[in-house]
């Protein structure tokens, strides 16, 4: 297996709500970071600003200040309840090679991408830490650019490392829904829909516009809302498939909710896409609704 299959493999099952491998977890309570701030860590991205510099030995951790004396110890919810000890770099290259990606911890994985930004020094405490506060590995990588950027130990050359493997997962899932009907393919496109969206705090309109076969012509973000609605408007919808010759869409949007359950707002929607869509012979196969690990579709619910 090529690690960039093990990596798709690693983000999709939280995309899907399945249960994450034992070393990612699922979310846990934050108890290295402390208002918004690592209290331990001091980690330092080469190219960032967060945490003390380096000292000559290259050690890249402290250790983390004592709990004082009565305050519970939250360690037995946290996915590690230590960020230690050290990691080596060539023996983790070797278990890479060797053994295969499958060998190796969620937080291993995160562990030897940081090691593209930091070039020095044992990155398996912030990774540890990372997967502490984000709440899994998939949702390290699924995170907001700025909230890793506020995470104390990573700046812009970790923060990029980490978007750039995002982006590549992204891209290879709809790689596969790509050459072929998607209506063939039903499965894979439900898995790209769900890493693109699934984990987006605000809501996203997305439409798929097809061709006379039902091969993917392209996949646009139309529109970005609030928590809760996203502005749609039909004629801009319809204008867009024309420009690209598409015979029909297939229309997404996301509720950051967790809870795919269409609002009328969205069934009215829905219909004055069809109904316009119908005057110039552009088809609606369906809508679909992303929420926690669920998709609703509006055809097998009876709403289209």
């Amino acid at each position: 297996m090529m690690w960039w299959q093990a990596l798709v493999r690693r983000v999709l099952p939280a995309a899907r709500g399945a249960p994450e491998r034992a070393s990612a977890g699922p979310r846990y309570p934050d108890a290295v970071y402390r208002g918004g701030r690592a209290e331990a860590g001091g980690f330092r991205d080469t190219g960032g600003r967060h945490g003390p510099a380096l000292r000559e030995s290259g050690a890249l951790s402290r250790e983390a200040p004592r709990q004082p004396e009565g305050t519970p110890s939250d360690a037995a919810v946290l996915p590690f309840a230590s960020t230690g000890p050290h990691g080596h770099r060539a023996r983790m290259r070797d278990k890479l090679l060797t053994r295969g990606p499958d060998a190796l911890a969620d937080y291993e994985l995160l562990e030897m991408l940081l090691f593209l930004a930091m070039p020095k020094g044992d990155t398996k405490p912030l990774a540890k830490a990372l997967i502490n506060r984000f709440g899994s590995f998939a949702q390290v990588l699924a995170a907001p650019q700025q909230a890793l950027m506020d995470a104390r130990g990573l700046g812009p050359h970790s923060v990029a490392a980490l978007k750039l493997v995002q982006a590549s997962a992204l891209r290879m899932a709809r790689a596969e829904v790509m050459d072929a009907p998607v209506l063939n393919k039903w499965d894979l496109l439900m898995d790209y829909l769900k890493l693109v969206m699934a984990r987006e705090k605000t809501e996203q309109f997305r439409i798929l516009f097809l061709d006379s076969k039902n091969r993917l012509i392209a996949d646009e973000a139309q529109a970005r809302g609030t928590v809760n609605h996203t502005p749609v408007y039909p004629r801009e919808v319809v204008k867009r498939a024309l420009e690209l010759h598409a015979t029909a869409l297939i229309l997404v949007h996301n509720h950051p909710s967790g809870d795919p359950t269409p609002s009328r707002a969205d069934i009215e929607m829905t219909r004055e896409v069809k109904a316009a869509g119908e005057i110039l012979s552009i088809a609606v196969h369906d809508h679909l609704i992303i929420g926690n690990g669920e998709v609703l579709s509006f055809r097998r619910e009876g709403l289209l």
